[in-house]
């Protein structure tokens, strides 16, 4: 349903949805509490309520959409992002830690060592795919082939395991693996899909509101952090977002699972990030020529070279400034690559990679220019170029999980054991801290200060300060970890929305510099982004589907 929504009607249908850990938690402590034996047999039934709780949120969504409310993102900087992002992935092995734990109790005592053999396989093996993406053996189609499909082989490959030799008798055993239903397509307990709601006792349905505006404060951050992210200033996006108008349509799904009595589904964190990495189309920079800030909208050229054969500079060459920060000044000039995403076609990139493999003729002059125009890329970086923006990868997404839950591939999903389960919370979980800001600042610390690159940009900035800043951090994730721990868990999107207000009146009068705070904080996405959350819906989707797209200096400040 989410993918359906992004794909045909949402403003950036690179960002993907589904059901995150934070929604998780909130739905599992609201059962909690009605299960609790305080509550007795005045409990309300719980997916009425929930009914009530998410049309509560989805009518806060819509006038928040309709009042432009997004525009509250610009305070949103990389200090509550990386803090929140740190949540996420330690939630994450949260969950692996109790799918592994359960797995002792729930069958034997060998069989909870499987568990736990599995699930290490399933961690590790991915980080090796990741490492040999990262290295220089091997050819740069198989490196990206490792990066992008990893993480399917481990887990087709630790099933595998489970069932080989001796490992196979307590595989077998009952609650080792994922749980399957007897019929597809059918609600759980043979209850209606439609979820009749407003049968509900009047006096649930005004608590439910509480609990509706609570969540509206999760989506708000969680959705919209996951949509910045998506969109950071390291992927040279070129079509413009609509954040007040996904907002609008975040509403709609979540109101329509509160009908169906399903989780509701939001932008997902570390997947939407790791959606549009996948879809960047790499180049090769040239050190000789210094490049200007040239807009993104500018339409592409069909020229094959990014120069002439005369030695001249092509005028339609893409130029692009820093994308480490988005800002406007000197950058080198990025040419554009042969190499693209596995599965992508010169089409897929919107007319970007039109000529890159144009044909050459077989005279000798001909080969010797390409094979020193080849020796010459090879001795180059490889750099982002462009995003393969396209509304089709994140719908195929969501058909393949439809297809998953018919009942052939339902039973195959049936026999995975839980342990591989585990593993890949672990992996997207520790994949996530290592590359979180909060990471990098604490390896910094403690890293020998020999092995410590001279640009990098934390020497100019004070110790004490980096030490203050990444504690302020720390406390932050602290707080918003330890109260979903206890029955006051309902409360923590409170707590992740005020990481915004602490960053913008507290953390500046802690004694930072200004220009230290620019290098340990930052904005998530460019100005080309992070500027189009003051449309309107209206203006946003118009702006997505209209033949002009306004020009990134436009929007600079």
């Amino acid at each position: 349903m989410a993918a359906f929504v992004a794909s045909f009607l949402g403003g950036q249908p690179l960002l993907i949805s589904g059901v995150t850990g934070p929604i998780t938690v909130f739905n599992k402590t609201i059962y909690d509490i009605f299960n609790s034996s305080s509550s007795g047999s005045d409990a309300p039934n719980y997916l009425h309520f929930m009914g009530w709780t998410y049309l509560w949120a989805a009518i806060f969504h819509w006038i928040a959409a309709m009042f432009n409310a997004v525009r509250g993102l610009k305070y949103v900087t990389r200090f509550s992002c990386d803090t929140f992002g740190f949540y996420v992935a330690s939630v994450y092995v949260q969950y692996g830690i109790q799918v592994v734990t359960r797995q002792f109790s729930q069958s034997s005592t060998t069989a909870g060592f499987l568990g736990i053999i599995l699930a290490l396989v399933t961690l590790v093996v991915p980080h090796y795919f990741n490492a040999l993406a990262k290295s220089g053996y091997v050819n740069n189609q198989f490196r990206r082939f490792c990066a992008d499909y990893g993480m399917p082989i481990t887990m087709i490959a630790a099933t595998g395991l489970a069932y080989w030799g001796r490992f196979d008798q307590y595989v077998l055993e009952a609650n080792m693996t994922l749980p399957v239903t007897s019929a597809s397509f059918q609600a759980a307990n043979d209850r209606p899909w439609l979820v009749r709601f407003w049968q509900l006792e009047g006096k649930w349905v005004g608590i439910s509101l509480p609990f509706g505006l609570v969540l509206f404060i999760l989506f708000y951050f969680d959705a919209n952090v996951s949509s910045l992210i998506a969109q950071g200033s390291e992927f040279p996006l070129r079509k413009p977002p609509g954040f007040h108008w996904d907002f609008f349509l975040l509403g709609v799904t979540t109101f329509i699972a509160g009908l169906l009595g399903i989780p509701a589904p939001n932008g997902l964190i570390p997947q939407a990030p790791l959606h549009t990495a996948s879809l960047v189309v790499l180049g090769y920079e040239d050190d000789d020529v210094t490049a200007t800030n040239t807009p993104r909208s500018s339409p592409p050229s069909a020229s094959a070279n990014p120069k002439r054969e005369d030695g001249g500079d092509d005028d339609n060459a893409i130029q692009l400034s820093d994308m480490e920060d988005g800002r406007a000044g000197s950058a080198k000039r990025l040419t554009k690559s042969v190499s693209q995403p596995v599965g992508s076609s010169e089409r897929d990139v919107g007319g970007l990679g039109l000529g890159l493999r144009r044909r050459l003729s077989r005279s000798p002059e001909d080969q010797k220019r390409r094979a020193s125009m080849r020796e010459q890329r090879d001795k180059k970086r490889e750099v982002p170029v462009a995003v393969v923006e396209q509304r089709v990868s994140n719908l195929a997404q969501g058909c393949l999980c439809l297809i998953l839950m018919t009942k052939p591939f339902e039973h195959v999903l049936g026999l995975i054991p839980k342990g591989v389960l585990a593993g890949l919370f672990w992996y997207m979980g520790s994949d996530a801290l290592l590359s979180s800001g909060v990471t990098e600042k604490m390896l910094y610390l403690i890293r020998d200060r020999r092995a410590i690159s001279p640009s990098d940009p934390l020497n100019k900035v004070r110790k004490s300060r980096i030490v203050l800043f990444t504690a302020v951090e720390l406390v932050g994730f602290g707080a918003t970890f330890a109260i979903t721990q206890t029955i006051a868990a309902i409360g923590f999107p409170i707590i992740i929305m005020l990481l915004v207000p602490l960053r913008v009146f507290v953390v500046p009068r802690l004694g930072f510099s200004k220009e230290e705070l620019d290098i340990l904080d930052g904005p998530v996405a460019s100005p080309f982004v992070s500027d189009r959350t003051h449309l309107t819906p209206a203006v946003a989707e118009a702006s997505i589907t209209g033949p002009m797209l306004p020009t990134r200096s436009s929007l600079m400040p």
